[in-house]
């Protein structure tokens, strides 16, 4: 039985293939592990294949390209119980693993490189990945989950093969290195770092990482895994900001320390309440679609808001909002009737149409929301019975 897989994607990267080979094979050798180099070729175009054969490495294609489609397609091909993933382009030591094996025997789920606590050299890593791009997005990473992870993007780490396939793990791209760890936390696994030394690697071409478009990828994944941070906080934020102003001003203009606080303060509470409460929502129908279809685990305090939440309910809610709208709308028409239909001034009329605006924004938002709810919440049958019973009323 293979106890180790040692995996690298490929593209095009004959120039430091034989130097990161060697070094793998030279580590089996010292520890008599059993195990095997493989690569997971993206679609190499410089002999990268024939040479990893020569070299004693195994080699499956990776067909669909991108940097995470090529680690998908190593980790299924795997043999070992156990894979430690590293770029093929000798920036990372494989001569040196012993702490990632020794924490993988020992149960760890993941165990992640930490270049930071390892040493980064001079050239190794670009100042804006140093100092920008990896610090923010690592801290967003620990905030958003709680993940005991301090080098978010460390290329160079070692799991337990069937833990990982798990996850469904399914991006292409390089934010594949984001999702393993987010999936891997917010699934209760076991984490563990290794310090890890980063070296320049040894290609005379530029890296395939490109830092803004990359960075951006990651951060998208970051946010659509955390809708309480995307939507939730902010829209309660927003609520409780506009509900303030909303509550004060309603009434009539208010001063403070010689500033009035009039019609204009009065558009933007309630601008931030419509806001406020449409996140609120966006994060309610977000949080059970991702539970419905297993992209994130529930909790107690969940189910206890998605029993609680009914489309009659919405409904009801919705129905006082709207009723309340158009009791202000009425009234705000007959306030202008009682003028003579002529001009009115507007902080007088602007309150009533303000409230009307609001609460009927608020009512159409809640039964809407209501009924996409009661929509994500329907069972889900077999899959052949659900298309057979869309095709009968396509056809109908």
């Amino acid at each position: 039985m293979t106890e180790l897989t040692i995996l690298m994607p490929c593209l095009d990267e004959a120039e430091t293939l034989e130097a990161v080979i060697v070094k793998a094979k030279g580590f089996l050798a010292r520890t008599g592990i059993k195990g095997e180099v493989l690569i997971s070729d993206n679609g190499s175009t410089d002999g990268s294949q024939e040479l990893a054969r020569s070299l004693g490495a195994r080699v499956v294609h990776a067909p669909q390209k991108g940097y995470g489609a090529a680690l998908i397609a190593g980790i299924e091909a795997a043999k070992g119980t156990y894979i430690i993933m590293g770029d093929s382009d000798d920036s990372y030591d494989f001569s040196q693993l012993d702490g990632f094996v020794e924490k993988l025997r020992a149960g760890a789920d993941l165990v992640m490189g930490n270049r930071f606590a390892g040493g980064i050299a001079k050239g190794a890593m670009p100042p804006l990945h140093r100092y920008l791009g990896n610090p923010v997005l690592s801290t967003i990473g620990r905030v958003f989950f709680r993940t005991p992870v301090g080098d978010f993007h460390c290329g160079l780490r070692g799991f337990n093969r069937a833990s990982i396939q798990k996850l469904g793990l399914n991006t292409p791209g390089m934010q594949f290195a984001s999702e393993m760890v987010i999936k891997a936390t917010l699934a209760d696994m076991r984490i563990e770092e290794v310090p890890t030394t980063l070296s320049p690697d040894g290609r005379s071409r530029p890296p395939h990482l490109r830092s803004w478009r990359d960075g951006w990828l990651h951060l998208k994944l970051l946010l659509t895994f955390a809708p309480h941070w995307l939507f939730y906080y902010p829209g309660l934020a927003f609520l409780a900001v506009g509900m303030a102003l909303f509550t004060l001003l309603v009434s009539g203009p208010v001063t403070v320390g010689g500033v009035t606080f009039d019609i204009a303060a009065l558009i933007l509470g309630s601008a931030l309440i419509l806001v406020g409460f449409q996140m609120a929502c966006f994060y309610a129908l977000a949080r059970l679609f991702s539970v419905r279809f297993k992209l994130l685990p529930s909790s107690p305090r969940f189910e206890r808001l998605s029993n609680w939440i009914t489309v009659d309910k919405a409904c009801q809610f919705g129905g006082v909002f709207l009723a309340s709208g158009i009791i202000a709308a009425v009234g705000s028409v007959m306030m202008w009737a009682g003028a003579g239909w002529g001009d009115l001034d507007p902080s007088i009329i602007a309150r009533p149409a303000v409230f009307a605006v609001v609460m009927g924004s608020l009512g159409v938002q809640s039964i809407t929301a209501g009924f996409l709810w009661g929509l994500l919440g329907q069972s889900v049958g077999d899959t052949a019975e659900t298309e057979a019973k869309a095709g009968k009323l396509a056809q109908a």
